[in-house]
């Protein structure tokens, strides 16, 4: 089972996968996913935030207690597969080596804004990470000078992620006193030369999940799992919740 929405359709990821997909996760979805469907691996790449509550490290905790594997790469499952490795989460790609390497890094560099489920959580944004990435990738093509990319970056980053697109850093650099030629060349460019690592991990990963043959794990964790009175008393309370849904109440 993968959860993904903005950093690939799920039409494109069938293209390297044959599996069931679901919206960006959120809060109490890995528990209703081993519940319901009992995988045998989880694959977290999107997630909901802000408005809706997070997936919890405890669940993921729970489910791998119970012998499957979860998988993340690219978005919020390299964040909670760089907080969770020692835990056996098992991460994938660059994205999540880097937040391995700086576990102080900021969320936000892989967060985008998202349209609902229902209109398939399509991006409405760019990732700093992708910005900052794809800059470097103009710098090394002689689109633009090291100065004028540090500035960019420097630019992307006061953007509050929201906010944060290419479109909206070439209004804010335009406002900014610098070099206008290698502003326009930079954005005829960036039609074709925008790079996305955050795709690139999830297409990888699923890549590597399609060579695979996997079956639940019959190794205890290295780390017990704890059920704790506060995460018994929201899965109560979650399942209470799906229960009435599903009757239409």
């Amino acid at each position: 089972m993968v959860f993904l929405g903005p950093t690939l359709s799920e039409a494109q990821a069938r293209t390297y996968l044959d599996a069931v997909y679901r919206p960006p996760v959120g809060c109490a979805d890995v528990v209703q996913a081993v519940a319901k469907y009992a995988p045998a691996a989880i694959v977290l790449i999107d997630g909901v935030f802000g408005q809706l509550p997070a997936v919890r490290h405890q669940e993921i905790l729970w489910a791998m207690a119970r012998g499957v594997r979860i998988y993340g790469a690219a978005s919020i499952g390299a964040l909670r597969a760089a907080e969770l490795a020692p835990q056996g989460m098992i991460g994938h790609g660059l994205i999540y080596r880097w937040y391995r390497r700086h576990p102080l890094a900021d969320d936000a560099d892989v967060t985008v804004p998202m349209a609902p489920a229902a209109l398939g959580s399509r991006a409405l944004g760019d990732a700093l990470i992708d910005i900052r990435l794809t800059l470097k990738k103009a710098e090394r093509a002689g689109v633009i000078e090291r100065r004028l990319r540090g500035d960019l970056e420097i630019l992307a980053r006061a953007l509050h992620f929201s906010e944060r697109s290419f479109s909206r850093l070439l209004a804010a650099a335009e406002n900014n006193p610098g070099p206008a030629g290698q502003l326009q060349a930079l954005k005829a460019w960036l039609k074709t030369g925008t790079t996305s690592r955050k795709r690139e991990d999830a297409v990888n990963l699923l890549t590597y999940l399609a060579d695979q043959k996997i079956n639940r794990s019959k190794k205890r964790p290295t780390h017990a799992f704890e059920l704790t009175d506060s995460f018994a008393n929201d899965m109560e309370y979650y399942n209470m919740i799906d229960s009435l849904l599903s009757k239409g109440t």
